[in-house]
């Protein structure tokens, strides 16, 4: 099967069949100046993702909506008969490993080394014999906007490891387990589920944490497109440099509401019994937002169940009003569209102003992700595309907008 068949369910319908075809006739080039083969190569496909509902919910184990998208991180693989794993990334220096030791190692921490021997030593401890390939990779996703090329690569190569020495036998599911372990143990990053099941599903999927070792994943159908909306990344080119203690202060600030009841985490609370105890909850804590983001919490897992709902029912307008909902929410009570610690610097909010501006009362907008810095998320009809993008250009500078659409198929060999 040509790869043309398979790209509209990897791009949708917008796309240029032309340069698709040069992006992996170029990988396919390079994967032969790099290991000197031509035969026997497998090419896979993994995305990237959106959040489109649920912000700051998964580490309480709360609620979200999300989806794969129409960037990819495709990779051109050779199997080994070997114990060794090579990896040339576009851009990056060649990783090269012996999977023959899968401890692991103080050094590799915060590198792809750590991840690549993390994800085969997952498949081990399964009891599954891993050995070598070699591969090249490039991506479209965005770095740093929220789109989570990090995730994308991890799924791509748990599921080499997983098509080659395993026939394709796990889940995506599994796959994003297998991602989350390797960049918790041996990365080092104390990251959720999230954006791994996002990269690795396919479509639309409204996620449950509850049970945070078994996530429920319900697939919603929906084209935003075809609802008459084009969703629209903004990049405000914020710097996430020193933002650190502002992303790892909301898990903490939220639990430390949770304990007030004896418990860990939000999900474990009803939101009665934390309405009726804010008073003593303000004079143990002495942290008033944490009570506010807890609220934030409490309110979007009651948004991502209506949204969920109005997106299963096709009401487009009330699934829009909810993502406004949501973006108010997300900047008076979850307080992360930008730093305390640096207020002059406001990218996202101004991005917001804009958005509201040139919208007028249509579609809407949102904090993306994390926050503080990054991305926004906007619901922009079709005609009034080219305004918003001038607009967002007009303050953030050429190229700063990507429309993106919902990808179909989940990770995996596509060739």
């Amino acid at each position: 099967m040509p790869l043309s068949d398979v790209y509209p369910d990897l791009y949708g319908k917008e796309y240029d069949e032309r340069k698709m075809n040069e992006r992996f006739s170029t990988l396919l080039k390079d994967h032969e100046e790099l290991f000197g083969k031509s035969d026997d190569v497998m090419i896979f496909s993994s995305s990237g993702r959106t959040e489109i509902a649920g912000n700051h919910t998964d580490h309480n184990l709360g609620k979200t909506i999300g989806g794969s998208i129409n960037l990819d991180t495709i990779g051109a693989v050779t199997k080994r008969s070997d114990k060794r794993v090579v990896l040339k990334s576009e851009g990056f220096p060649v990783v090269d490993i012996d999977i023959s030791d899968l401890g692991k190692r103080k050094e590799e921490e915060n590198t792809t080394h750590s991840l690549l021997r993390g994800i085969a030593n997952a498949f081990s401890e399964k009891g599954i014999e891993v050995g070598g390939w070699e591969a090249n990779t490039t991506t479209n996703v965005l770095k740093g906007s929220g789109l989570s090329s990090s995730a994308a690569i991890e799924v791509l190569v748990a599921e080499i490891f997983n098509y080659i020495y395993n026939g394709d036998k796990f889940t995506p599911l599994e796959l994003s387990k297998i991602g989350k372990y390797a960049e918790n143990v041996y990365f080092g990053k104390p990251s959720g589920l999230l954006d791994q099941i996002c990269s690795s599903t396919g479509g639309v999927v409204a996620i449950d944490f509850k049970d945070k070792d078994n996530p429920e994943i319900d697939k919603i159908d929906v084209d935003f497109d075809e609802l008459g909306y084009g969703m629209i990344i903004t990049d405000t080119k914020g710097s996430h440099a020193d933002l650190t203690a502002e992303y790892a202060s909301v898990p903490p600030e939220m639990r430390s509401v949770a304990s007030y009841f004896g418990k860990e985490y939000l999900s474990e609370v009803s939101y009665e019994e934390f309405l009726s105890s804010i008073g003593k909850i303000r004079e143990k804590l002495g942290n008033d937002r944490a009570i506010l983001r807890a609220y934030h919490y409490f309110k979007e897992n009651e948004r991502v169940e209506m949204m969920k709902k109005e997106l299963l029912d096709g009401d487009i307008e009330t699934f829009l009003m909810l993502v406004n909902d949501s973006g108010s929410s997300s900047f008076k009570y979850l307080q992360n569209v930008f730093p305390a610690s640096d207020p002059y610097s406001q990218g996202l909010s101004i991005a917001l102003a804009l958005s509201e501006d040139v919208l007028s009362g249509e579609g809407a907008v949102r904090v993306h992700g994390g926050g503080f810095a990054g991305t926004i998320q906007a619901y922009v009809p079709p005609y009034m595309e080219k305004k918003y993008i001038k607009r967002m250009e007009s303050a953030f500078g050429e190229g700063c907008s990507t429309h993106i659409s919902i990808r179909k198929r989940p990770v995996g060999r596509i060739g």
